[in-house]
């Protein structure tokens, strides 16, 4: 199975590092003209330099802080005008603080409500009507496995991925009628900056060493190793294709094993 997005134009948020930056690769990789999307310009442009590309290609960024969502939705509207349309969206944002749910502040579960799932609306809101006009659309988000099984320690994480995961299905029955799809990825424990912020920060709060840390960790793994983010780009690669049209609504674990449920 050879996976081809020529032709596809594709917006990869949080696609400076990690995860994003996996997935922006791999879509080049496959023939998608990719856009990117994060807050650091000099970041974006470093991984624009690093795509692959043919002539047929045409890579391109928005700098996008999700914090500000009023200025999401202007750059998303100026973008989306000037360069329709856009065929698939991969919404990634980075996760909030660690810390238990009782404890956690009000304006915390406010910001990454905003962040994740009142920003995910202004994107989905934005390319709606192309997707629809090319009868091809594909919107996948990066999520967690903890919308299956809650994370210790990741409190509001926790549940502002569960609100992400209800809004997905519920557009999935909404616009599957114009050949659009919409799916969750919940990766596990991924090699990227976020895990390793989160060895750091249990460590402090435990006194253990961060190895000592990441090695509890992978005892709860079968597969006894962290994901490469490139293992969560090949899903969000084939979800995003032609041979996922009947795949709709669904959450896909990138975890090796270590969700204790189907």
């Amino acid at each position: 199975m050879n996976i081809d997005l020529t032709d596809k134009r594709a917006i990869v948020c949080g696609s400076s590092q990690g995860i994003g930056k996996a997935i922006a690769v791999q879509f080049a990789a496959s023939g998608a003209s990719v856009v990117l999307v994060a807050r650091n310009e000099e970041s974006l442009r470093k991984v624009l330099r690093e795509m692959p590309a043919t002539k047929k290609q045409n890579h391109n960024f928005i700098v996008a802080d999700f914090t500000k969502p009023d200025e999401l939705k202007t750059k998303m509207h100026n973008y989306v005008s000037e360069n329709p349309p856009v065929h698939i969206l991969v919404n990634n944002t980075g996760g909030p603080n660690a810390g238990e749910a009782n404890s956690a502040d009000i304006s915390e579960y406010i910001q990454t409500f905003s962040n994740h799932l009142v920003c995910n609306q202004i994107l989905v809101q934005s390319l709606l009507d192309g997707m629809k006009k090319e009868k091809y659309g594909r919107i996948i988000n990066i999520i967690s496995t903890s919308v299956k099984q809650p994370l210790k320690n990741l409190g509001v994480s926790n549940t502002i991925r569960g609100a992400v995961a209800s809004w997905a299905k519920t557009l999935s029955s909404e616009l599957a009628q114009y050949g659009i799809t919409v799916n969750n990825i919940l990766p596990g424990a991924t090699k990227t900056e976020r895990l390793f912020t989160l060895f750091k920060n249990r460590a402090n709060a435990t006194g253990k060493s961060e190895e000592e840390v990441s090695g509890e960790w992978l005892k709860e793994i079968p597969a006894m190793r962290f994901a490469e983010p490139e293992e969560i780009a090949y899903a969000a690669t084939f979800l995003a294709s032609p041979f996922a049209a009947y795949v709709n609504g669904i959450n896909v674990p990138v975890d090796g094993g270590r969700t204790l449920c189907l």
